[in-house]
């Protein structure tokens, strides 16, 4: 799994990764597992499987990473 940070949240039910690259990830509310979409804060370390969307790259499987 790819890892990054929660840049950006909208009340709309979707958000941007920052992955590093140059640009960032799109991911839908429906993506989030192991948590809800409301419990995510910008700024958060996630882990995800990069994807394919129907407007470009996105990212599925988004969970919060846990600190050990």
């Amino acid at each position: 799994m790819a890892e990054g940070t929660i840049k950006r949240l909208t009340d709309k039910g979707f958000g941007f990764i920052d992955a590093g690259s140059s640009k960032d990830l799109f991911f839908h509310s429906s993506s989030v597992e192991g948590g809800s979409f409301d419990d995510l804060r910008e700024g958060q370390k996630v882990s995800f499987n990069e994807a394919r969307g129907e407007k470009g790259p996105c990212a599925e499987n988004v969970q919060v990473q846990r600190d050990n």
